[in-house]
């Protein structure tokens, strides 16, 4: 398994560039930028301006193996506005699009919300409804993906929605497509399950995994910590994607940064990895 970093780990205020170069230094193999709305790398973003982005990563050693994008709380794929669904599939279309000018295999896509609890005044749909339409876009979006050879990744979050290994795999066989699976985050499912059992549910589903961790005592979004300081059990996080076969990378997505010294967390969260993939010392 390979060592990449979310963007999201970092200093907002810092450029891409800069965490490109923080995120080689701490001895990464790759990053996951995010597609924003304005800035840097954004759904105005040109092809040239992309490019860009590809060669400074290649030039510092690193990999972009994957694209996120934090739109799809705003602007939600389940939404019963027919706008905004709309707007969330041409914003998944473009990601796709960058995507695959990057080098990027997968995008990483939140498929909607039943509800969010920590996004305020937040639009409540209901559950049959959210499937209908997230079932309904994720099949039309996956010819897209086939067109580029990008494949879609539909994340497990907090949002109300697909809340068992079970019901997500029935989700994505649904889909019936190859370039639609699962974006697998390990810390997610703490507070209500255990990763290693979505593991092999998901099994060959998982196109990309998250990895960060998570103290169900704490409760709530103050529960997520450092890597190794929370209740997921790494070594059997390790074991069960080993033995599903999955080779590919495995990126942190480190939530909430430090108030001081914030480079330190990526840092910490490289040994961290190190030590959880079998390359740090005994």
């Amino acid at each position: 398994m390979r060592k990449g970093i979310n963007i999201w780990s970092f200093p907002a205020h810092y450029s891409i560039d800069t965490s490109l170069s923080l995120a080689a230094e701490a001895g990464f193999e790759g990053i996951e930028l995010s597609l924003d709305e304005e800035g840097e790398l954004s759904l105005g973003s040109s092809e040239a301006d992309l490019n860009k982005l590809r060669d400074r990563a290649k030039d510092l050693g690193l990999q972009l193996p994957s694209l996120a994008s934090g739109l799809f709380w705003n602007y939600s794929l389940t939404s019963s506005q027919s706008d905004i669904r709309a707007k969330a599939y041409d914003i998944a279309r473009k990601q796709l699009e960058c995507a695959a000018i990057l080098g990027a295999n997968t995008v990483l896509i939140v498929p909607g919300a039943v509800g969010v609890d920590f996004i305020p005044g937040s639009e409540v749909v209901p559950y049959e409804q959210a499937y209908d339409y997230a079932l309904e876009a994720f099949v039309k979006l996956a010819r897209e993906a086939e067109s580029l050879q990008v494949s879609i990744g539909i994340e497990n979050v907090w949002n109300k929605f697909l809340l068992s290994p079970l019901e997500m795999r029935g989700f994505i066989d649904q889909i019936a497509s190859p370039f639609v699976g699962s974006y697998f985050d390990v810390g997610n499912v703490v507070y209500s399950g255990y990763p290693e059992h979505w593991i092999r549910i998901l099994a060959h589903r998982i196109k990309k995994v998250h990895f960060k961790d998570y103290r169900r005592e704490a409760g709530g979004l103050h529960g997520f910590v450092d890597l190794l300081a929370g209740d997921v059990d790494y070594p059997e996080v390790v074991k069960a994607l080993q033995d599903i076969g999955y080779d590919d990378y495995v990126t942190a997505e480190m939530i909430p940064p430090y108030k001081h010294h914030a480079e330190q967390i990526i840092y910490n969260t490289s040994n961290s990895m190190d030590q959880i993939l079998g390359r740090g010392r005994a």
